[in-house]
């Protein structure tokens, strides 16, 4: 698999290395989906010693979201999340995301679905996330993103 490349200048919840709340999500690809290994911190539970559901839904989200993004080349945002929690995830536990295109629905929109699976790979949670498709020139001229962010996004496209 592939590591898709990072930034450290940016303070995103699910990927920034930085955010010292964060998440420090990193994404690698076989070129047909996005895989993600995290370990939920403890300062992120639920119930006892459980991973909050918020939390299992912005992995899910990020590795949806970068798949959709590193795959069709293009900048998302999340209209919609449909999420099943299967299996409880502790916290501190190893778990790996993933995630899929699952259908395009306009040329506008796309589905993508995400799975997350504990170390003895039980299925955890699956999600699937309706996503709005811009082309990068759009989302930067709309404000969604900056000159620095596009960049990025350049980056991980051409990798």
């Amino acid at each position: 698999m592939k590591q898709l490349p990072s930034r450290g200048d940016h303070n995103c919840f699910g990927c920034s290395p930085v955010n010292p709340s964060g998440l420090h999500m990193r994404f690698f690809t076989d070129g047909e989906g996005l895989f993600s290994w995290v370990s939920v911190p403890d300062h992120l539970c639920g119930w006892k010693d459980l991973a909050h559901g918020g939390v299992i839904t912005a992995i899910l989200d990020e590795i949806m979201g970068w798949s959709a993004i590193y795959l069709l080349k293009c900048v998302v945002l999340t209209k919609s999340i449909a999420i099943d929690f299967v299996k409880p995830v502790h916290v501190g536990t190893l778990v790996r995301a993933e995630a899929k295109l699952a259908e395009r629905t306009q040329e506008r929109e796309v589905i993508v679905e995400g799975l997350l699976f504990d170390g003895e790979k039980t299925l955890c949670a699956k999600a699937r996330g309706t996503f709005a498709v811009f082309a990068p020139e759009v989302a930067e001229r709309l404000g969604i993103m900056d000159e620095a962010t596009r960049a990025f996004i350049d980056l991980v496209n051409s990798s």
